[in-house]
């Protein structure tokens, strides 16, 4: 009888491994399938945005996350940048007609069927795959550098910076591109390649540099996981402060007296995501997606919490509740409404979205701080009541924000604040909301945009995948079959070649000047020479004979087949193309736009700095970003600068 119990309690204890082992595995097939979207991060002038399932174009707005299938169009005079992560950002020129096809963890399909798209990529993770289709040829990248499609006709493909390719054309054939060269594939179904010496950098991929340096040197990275869009707008827009229980903290500036974390933006609908926040501010990427809120001597703060190696995306981190009519009735909602409150320092998120066994399943992922319920830590094994949960921010005055359900996800957020008289009284949802969506959710009443060209929507590529077709409540096979005619794609097979034992492309016959060389690297004498104050009866000395550099004699013209070619992009492209081909210039505004490299401060904070810093004076805690001083490195400074300006009065 003993043995028959020993033999059930074995039983049962393996029967429970096995279940949390099952629910590991489930996490992590969460985590891999939650692949974070990229964030349209800037626009300008005109661009339009379609999702599959929307009756038409509509105005793109900031701060978008991208689904698989979402298109773009880029106008004349106008342009765009997504972010992907940190430090890898995709940004499309004016005529230009960008897709973003599928999108994995280890992969991400772009399709241009017009105009010029670049991708400055800072880095990329291991094994992680860019690929590009074009009318004539599928370009896949692995490695970080720069790269440049034009697409008007022939593609033109760029490298630089070290940047590294593969390319496919419609029979087949696999090909190696280099560091430093422009790719011209001419023809569609029977393409050729040839290749060239890249052209000096116009002003286009001058800009291109500009902007991605100034994005990743920002003071906001040391306090976010890797990963994470969004740091310099953190930078431009708010404050760290760094206090004792939640350690470094934002606050964001210039918010009404009023205002409370999601209150000013829209509900849409995701494929994926389900219900997803888009808020209007231009830093209201990270703060809305990660980390918690917190509510400080009358300041709303951004809280990181604690370093994670993985951060998790979320398309919100609030709390939902169902406003009952006799609770709405009071407060001008009238019949049945739902609230929303931002979740306070380490508490759980209830997905709403995601498979049956994570939906409505408490959850801590991409948090490294205290897990806390009811303001009570908890470890990792406490069973959880739902329905005893009492979330900290909804007691703060004003900070549970209610709308209608008929005006849920097809409108802009009106500021209907539920009265923080009875917090008890508000039901929290748990799972699947329950709010049925439309076709009107997947934009939210944006304003229309502008279609494009037939010719470029019913162009084909070539492609390696299928695109990813989404999924609707609302959508039957019988209307996916009546919405616009997608062009049939060609597809060629991946063939899976080390790098250098791919063909090169021929060199091009049509061929111009040579490119001139490059400039010699600067050196820091020139620097530390152009910093010094100016001395009455300094003398500059001569620079050494071995540093000089001799021009070369004059040599007989190299043979014609060793001339490196010209760029093709010049013969038969529009003018607005052909006058971006210039010498780097001074830095200036680009139709219309402050220059991108900028001291911290922000445009239109400028002018009201002084103010701000005024009213902001009593933040709470502590500054985070303040500066190392050595004091007796300043003093051996200033009397080196000292013994050296005496030594040129001397001479």
């Amino acid at each position: 009888m003993l043995t028959l119990h020993r033999i059930a309690a074995t039983l049962s204890v393996l029967l429970l491994m096995s279940m949390h082992g099952l629910t590991a595995f489930a996490q992590e097939d969460d985590l891999k399938a939650a692949v974070p979207p990229l964030r349209l991060s800037y626009i300008e002038g005109d661009v339009s945005f379609w999702r599959q399932g929307a009756e038409d174009w509509v105005e793109a707005r900031l701060n978008t996350p991208l689904a698989a299938g979402d298109e773009l169009f880029i106008e004349r005079d106008s342009d765009l940048e997504l972010q992907m992560g940190s430090s890898a950002f995709v940004r499309a020129d004016d005529d230009t007609h960008l897709t973003l096809v599928n999108q994995a963890s280890d992969f991400i399909q772009f399709k241009i069927t017009s105009g010029s798209v670049s991708f400055d990529l800072r880095s990329l993770p291991s094994g992680y795959t860019v690929e590009v289709d074009t009318p004539n040829a599928v370009f896949t990248i692995d490695s970080v550098g720069y790269y440049r499609v034009d697409t008007n006709g022939d593609v033109n493909f760029i490298t630089r910076r070290g940047g590294r390719a593969r390319m496919v054309l419609a029979g087949g054939q696999t090909m190696s591109i280099h560091p430093s060269e422009e790719i011209v594939v001419e023809g569609s179904s029977m393409a050729q390649a040839k290749t060239y010496i890249a052209p000096e950098p116009d002003k286009w991929d001058w800009w291109n540099f500009d902007r991605s340096d100034s994005l990743l040197d920002t003071a906001s990275e040391r306090y976010l996981p890797p990963g994470i869009s969004g740091a310099s707008e953190l930078d431009h827009y708010g404050n760290w402060r760094v206090m004792e229980d939640y350690g470094p903290v934002w606050v964001p500036d210039n918010t009404p007296p009023d205002w409370v974390p999601y209150s000013t933006g829209r509900w849409v609908w995701d494929p994926y995501y389900q219900w997803t926040w888009v808020d209007d501010a231009p830093w209201g990427w990270a703060p809305f997606h990660y980390g918690r809120w917190v509510y400080l001597s009358g300041y709303w703060a951004w809280a990181p919490g604690p370093m994670v190696r993985h951060p998790v995306y979320a398309p919100a981190m609030v709390a939902f509740f169902d406003v009952e009519p006799h609770l709405s009735a009071g407060i001008g909602i009238g019949g049945a409404g739902v609230g929303w409150v931002a979740l306070s320092w380490g508490e759980p998120l209830t997905p709403w979205w995601g498979r049956p066994g994570y939906i409505g399943r408490h959850t801590w992922d991409g948090w490294g701080g205290p897990r806390v319920v009811n303001n009570i830590v908890i470890r990792n094994d406490t069973h959880i009541n739902p329905r005893n949960i009492h979330y900290h921010n909804s007691r703060v005055n004003h900070a549970v924000v209610a709308t209608p359900r008929e005006h849920f996800g097809r409108g802009h957020v009106r500021d209907r604040h539920v009265p923080i008289t009875q917090p008890r009284d508000l039901r929290n949802f748990q799972g699947a909301l329950p709010l049925r969506p439309d076709s009107s959710s997947l934009v939210a009443d944006a304003r229309r945009g502008m279609r494009p060209p037939e010719s470029m929507l019913s162009r084909q590529v070539l492609a390696t995948r299928r695109p990813h077709e989404s999924t609707l409540p609302w959508r039957s096979d019988v209307s996916r079959k009546a919405e616009r005619h997608v062009p049939e794609q060609r597809y060629v097979p991946i063939r899976k070649h080390p790098f250098n034992d791919l063909r090169r492309p021929e060199f091009g016959d049509q061929t111009g000047a040579e490119r001139p060389r490059p400039p010699l690297p600067p050196r820091f004498e020139e620097r530390r020479r152009e910093a010094e104050p100016t001395i009455p009866g300094n003398t500059i000395r001569e620079t050494p004979w071995a540093a000089r550099v001799e021009p070369k004699a004059s040599q007989p013209p190299l043979p014609e087949a060793a001339t490196p070619p010209r760029n093709m992009r010049d013969e038969g492209q529009p003018r607005a193309l052909q006058e971006r081909r210039m010498e780097h210039p001074a830095p200036e505004s680009r139709r219309g736009e402050a220059a991108p490299i900028e001291p911290r401060t922000a445009p239109e904070e400028t002018q009201h700095r002084g103010q701000v810093e005024h009213e902001r004076a009593n933040l709470p805690g502590k500054p985070a970003n303040r500066v190392y001083r050595d004091k007796n490195r300043d003093k051996n400074k200033e009397k080196n600068k000292s013994q050296h300006s005496q030594q040129r009065r001397d001479n």
